[in-house]
């Protein structure tokens, strides 16, 4: 499992694809699971960033809407929880009678540690008791639930790499097309660089459209000798 979550390719792929990835890695590699997710914190938010099977949305969903609940805890407080039968536990009672009803019996909320604090929790959820009472099963959590953190911190910050750099290109693309149009009215009208640029701007406000359509309008239709 951990060789596995070590080999997961970031470079072309979306932060989602990764995320999808990683989970589905993770929930094959930890005894007892049946279905996993990612939650992860943003301040005082919390949501899933990935899940394998159904189950593990439903139950973290649930436990979103009241604000608390194993996973959500696990993040926050950087324990591991687990509960090895929800028709008996008491943390959470509204909770645990809830999720009964998707079938859940047992889960296994890991937080995931990085430079010293919590970005989440691996949540595992079984449908049968004690699905997570094993040693096995505590340890390839842990050991997931690192692996998983350093994966989602990569992922996120490749993600962001690509983002600015497609922003770039698009800038650049924008500011090219800009000054061609620029010159188009600069010869065809007669004036300068400034007065060109802002006949572009007026006719973006006048036809509440994007300035670069505007200017790659008139640079198409100099190309089509219109």
């Amino acid at each position: 499992m951990l060789r596995d979550l070590n080999r997961v390719v970031l470079a072309g792929r979306t932060l989602s694809q990764v995320l999808d990835e990683i989970v589905t890695i993770a929930a094959k590699g930890i005894p007892g699971a049946e279905s996993t997710s990612i939650t992860l914190l943003r301040g005082e938010e919390a949501f899933t960033a990935a899940h394998f099977g159904d189950v593990a949305l439903a139950a973290d969903e649930m436990q979103y809407e009241r604000g608390y609940g194993p996973c959500m805890d696990a993040g926050r407080g950087n324990v591991v929880l687990r509960v090895d039968d929800m028709a008996e536990e008491t943390r959470w009672p509204d909770y645990s009678k809830k999720v009964l009803s998707v079938g859940v019996r047992s889960s296994l909320s890991v937080p995931l540690p990085f430079q010293g604090a919590s970005i989440g929790a691996l949540n595992n959820y079984s449908s049968h008791v004690g699905a997570f009472a094993t040693p096995e099963a505590l340890q390839a959590g842990l050991e997931a639930s690192e692996a998983v953190a350093v994966a989602v911190v990569n992922a996120d910050a490749h993600a962001k790499v690509m983002d600015q750099a497609h922003n770039m290109r698009l800038a650049m693309e924008s500011r090219a097309v800009i000054e061609q149009a620029k010159g188009v009215l600069m010869a065809q009208r007669g004036v300068d660089a400034q007065q060109a640029f802002d006949m572009l701007r007026e006719a973006s406000q006048r036809y509440n459209r994007k300035l670069r359509d505007i200017a790659a309008g008139i640079v198409e239709s100099t190309q089509r000798g219109r």
